[in-house]
């Protein structure tokens, strides 16, 4: 089972690399003008536009070959994860709530097709945490960036221009609020130990912490460097594993 899942993830990883050249290359004009963006590959010059659609290319026909070879399901979920976000690319990332939309239900793809891959069956409950989990950083992630709009004056995607600094509060605060929700139904009724709603509190915390993190340290815009570099919340989650993982093994069989 360890083997399909690393499988499975090089393959989304090959995938999400042709969804990145793709999106770099439709970018490619307002990237060289963004003082951050210009660095890239192919903005800065370093990579010929031509050899990374080719070699993205060559790469899409392999991880779809092998995914469905892995398991057809996982294999429609690959194609499925790739056409919506070519559509991302293409122009559904300017039209407001459908860019942040988007970028939630990718996560959520990943992660059925993770449990199709080791044919492992997700509650739904799992699925719409993961779901709501998504909304909740790519709304912070907006904010984040909508912050330094209005501080810097700079514009890293048009699509800010349709959202407020009130509207993006409100989806924190639904989507957070959503979370917690559906987080709090798994623990119940996801089949595990009731046990599991000792977990709630770590879940709560970190939601909280991201809170501060976004609207007090003016971070917030990278979740996963928050991850890397916030020891409060880098410390939540390994409390959280820990705890989650002691609960399965006591747990009866």
């Amino acid at each position: 089972m360890f083997e399909r899942e690393v499988e499975a993830f090089i393959l989304f990883s090959f995938i999400s690399g042709c969804v990145y050249i793709l999106n770099d290359y439709v970018d490619l004009a307002s990237d060289q003008k963004n003082p951050h963006k210009c660095q890239r590959p192919m903005a800065s010059g370093q990579l010929e536009p031509r050899i990374a659609l080719w070699f993205g290319a060559m790469t899409l026909i392999t991880a779809i070959t092998l995914g469905c070879f892995l398991n057809i399901v996982f294999g429609m979920m690959l194609m499925g994860y790739l056409v919506m976000n070519v559509a991302y690319s293409l122009g559904l990332k300017k039209v407001v709530f459908i860019d942040i939309l988007m970028i939630a239900l990718g996560f959520v793809i990943r992660t059925a097709a993770g449990g199709a891959a080791i044919s492992v069956k997700l509650t739904p409950w799992f699925l719409c945490c993961a779901l709501m989990l998504s909304l909740f950083l790519a709304a912070g992630k907006r904010k984040n960036e909508y912050m330094i709009w209005k501080k810097e004056h700079h514009m890293c995607r048009s699509v800010l221009q349709h959202y407020s600094s009130g509207l993006l509060n409100v989806l924190l605060v639904g989507t957070s609020s959503s979370l917690l929700m559906f987080y709090s139904l798994f623990t119940v009724f996801s089949g595990h130990s009731l046990y599991m709603m000792l977990t709630i509190p770590f879940v709560i915390y970190g939601v909280l912490r991201y809170f501060k993190l976004l609207y007090v340290d003016k971070v917030g815009g990278r979740p996963e460097m928050v991850l890397l570099k916030d020891k409060q919340t880098f410390c939540t989650i390994l409390l959280f594993i820990a705890v989650v993982s002691m609960i399965l093994c006591l747990s009866p069989k």
